[in-house]
């Protein structure tokens, strides 16, 4: 399992693939960084040399931002839109869907596992429910 920027990326897969690992590079800055590092994209990670490796971390690191300033400046973002009040940073902050999606169905990613409301237990609190609404 080669190590670049401090991801464990498995061996076993191609380099084009096993790049994605990394939080931050997608299949096009996987295959844009392997192009301009002239590294065969089908070649598997265990095969790569120290150079390459060094090379592909090297390019990474100076001209793409990923791993940990991509997930500080993502925060950070999330941060100051709840900071703002704006409603964004409302949806944000409340757990709720950000982009605009419905809530009266779906949405359970966000608000999580259902919360049954208003359900009565047992027989004898049901009649009187029941009762109690005539």
């Amino acid at each position: 399992m080669p190590r670049v920027i401090g991801v464990d990326i498995p061996g076993k897969k191609r380099v084009e693939y096993a790049l994605q690992y990394i939080y931050g590079v997608g299949p096009t800055v996987a295959r844009e960084v392997l192009e301009r590092l002239n590294i065969d994209p089908g070649k598997k990670a265990d095969d790569l040399s120290g150079e390459e490796i060094a090379g592909l971390a090297k390019m990474l690191q100076e001209e793409y931002v990923v791993e940990g300033d991509l997930r500080r400046e993502t925060t950070a973002n999330i941060r100051r839109l709840v900071a703002v009040n704006c409603y964004r940073g409302i949806r944000h902050r409340k757990g709720l869907p950000v982009r605009g999606q419905r809530t009266s169905t779906n949405a359970r990613t966000r608000k999580g596992p259902r919360k049954t409301v208003g359900a009565v237990r047992g027989k004898e609190a049901r009649s009187a429910a029941k009762s109690a609404a005539k």
